[in-house]
Parts: C-alpha cells; sequence; structure tokens
C-alpha cells in the first residue's frame, strides 16, 4: 500500500499534536487561507500530511519573524512555482514527443545562392560568406 501524503486523514486535534500547535491556531490559519483542510461530511476539518508539513512551514516562517500575511504570500508563491514547474516539465514532454528528424535540419545559403542542407553541428564549407538558417518545425 502507498501513502498518501495528501489524504485528509488527521481531524484537528491529531494534526494540532503533529504540528505542535493549539487546534484553535490551525482555525485561524484555515480562516486566514494559510493551509486549507478539506472538510468531512459533517463539516469538520480533516488534514493531510501534507497540511501538517505546511503547519510545520508557517510555525517556522513565523519563528523566523514573518508575518502571517507574508506568510500566505509566500505559501502562494511556492504553489504558483510549483504549478509552473508542473507544466514546463509536461511542455518539455510534449517537445520531446513531437520532435521528428525534421525538426534538426539545418541549411546554409553560400554566396552563389545555392543552398545545402546540414546535419547539427556541421559547418558549410567555405565558410567565409555562407549564411546559416535554423527554424524548428513549427506544429499545432
Amino acid at each position: 500500500m502507498v501513502f498518501d501524503a495528501y489524504q485528509p486523514i488527521f481531524v484537528i486535534s491529531v494534526a494540532a499534536e503533529l504540528a505542535d500547535m493549539h487546534p484553535q491556531t490551525l482555525r485561524q490559519y484555515d480562516r486566514l487561507g494559510i493551509v486549507k483542510p478539506s472538510r468531512a461530511p459533517g463539516k469538520s476539518r480533516r488534514y493531510s500530511q501534507h497540511d501538517v508539513d505546511m503547519l510545520r512551514e508557517v510555525q517556522r516562517l513565523s519563528q523566523s519573524g514573518v508575518s502571517l500575511e507574508g506568510i500566505k504570500r509566500i505559501l502562494e508563491l511556492e504553489n504558483q512555482v510549483a504549478a509552473l514547474q508542473q507544466r514546463v516539465s509536461e511542455l518539455t514532454d510534449e517537445l520531446s514527443r513531437r520532435r521528428s528528424p525534421l525538426d534538426a535540419r539545418i541549411f546554409a545559403a553560400g554566396a552563389a545562392g545555392d543552398v545545402v542542407s546540414l546535419a547539427p553541428g556541421q559547418r558549410p564549407r567555405p565558410r567565409s560568406q555562407a549564411v546559416v538558417v535554423w527554424r524548428p518545425e513549427i506544429r499545432p
């Protein structure tokens, strides 16, 4: 069985104990939108291990002198960075799937107007007046 760190399993008293905080502090963080636990059918809060880790990070930042508003902004920016990193990874994977041998084609135009196809890393001969143009194939 694999442990899911995002599975909401802890009631507020257990989460508070794990985070070494008072339950009222967790309620305040929920109201402020700093750490947002899931809700059980009876509207009671359920915290995941990820939420507990976030509470510990909030506590660390708070002890370092960062205000609650500052902590909230830091967490928002960290979430935004994580989402952007995930998107970059997705786009990189998609790009690598779309690549074809034609994407790597390079052409050189010499002084006489002749056009030759070159392999990546190959230089045109003679080098004196050649213009090299490379453009990846763009697909929808």
